[in-house]
C-alpha cells in the first residue's frame, strides 16, 4: 500500500484544514487507517483511526475538533481539523494497518501497529 498525504499548509489560529490521504496498491478495505502527528522533538501521537466498517476512535488530541472519515470508493481517508491553534502545528501522517477494532485500544496509538505510512504533510498554525 502506498499512501500520499496532502492538504497541509499555513493557517491562522481558529481556522480549518482538511487533510487527505490517498491510498494505492492493495485492497483499501482490508486496512484500518490512522492519522498521527509529530511535532519537533516530540513522539508521534495518534489522533484518530477509522475502520472499513465506519467505526472510528479518537485520542484526546482529536476529540471535539477533528473528524476522521474515509471514502472507500476513492481509497482516501480524510482528517477535518477545525478551530486550529498553534499547538496543532506538526507534521501529520496517515498510516494503514491490519488492526482489528476489537484489539486493545492501547494498540491503536502504537506506530508498530501500522505497516504503511505516508510521507507526512506539514500543518503550521499561526497565532
Amino acid at each position: 500500500v502506498q499512501l500520499q498525504a496532502s492538504g497541509g499548509g499555513l493557517v491562522q489560529a481558529g481556522g480549518s484544514l482538511r487533510l487527505s490521504c490517498a491510498a494505492s496498491g492493495r485492497n483499501f478495505d482490508d486496512y484500518s487507517l490512522g492519522w498521527f502527528r509529530q511535532a519537533p522533538e516530540l513522539v508521534r501521537e495518534l489522533i484518530a483511526v477509522a475502520w472499513p466498517d465506519g467505526h472510528t476512535y479518537y485520542e484526546d488530541s482529536g476529540k471535539g475538533r477533528f473528524t476522521i472519515s474515509r471514502d472507500n470508493a476513492k481509497n482516501t481517508v480524510y482528517l477535518q481539523m477545525n478551530t486550529l491553534n498553534p499547538e496543532d502545528t506538526s507534521v501529520y501522517y496517515c498510516a494503514a494497518g491490519v488492526l482489528s477494532r476489537y484489539s486493545n485500544s492501547n494498540l491503536y496509538g502504537q506506530t508498530g501497529s501500522y505497516e504503511y505510512w505516508g510521507q507526512g504533510t506539514l500543518v503550521t498554525v499561526s497565532s
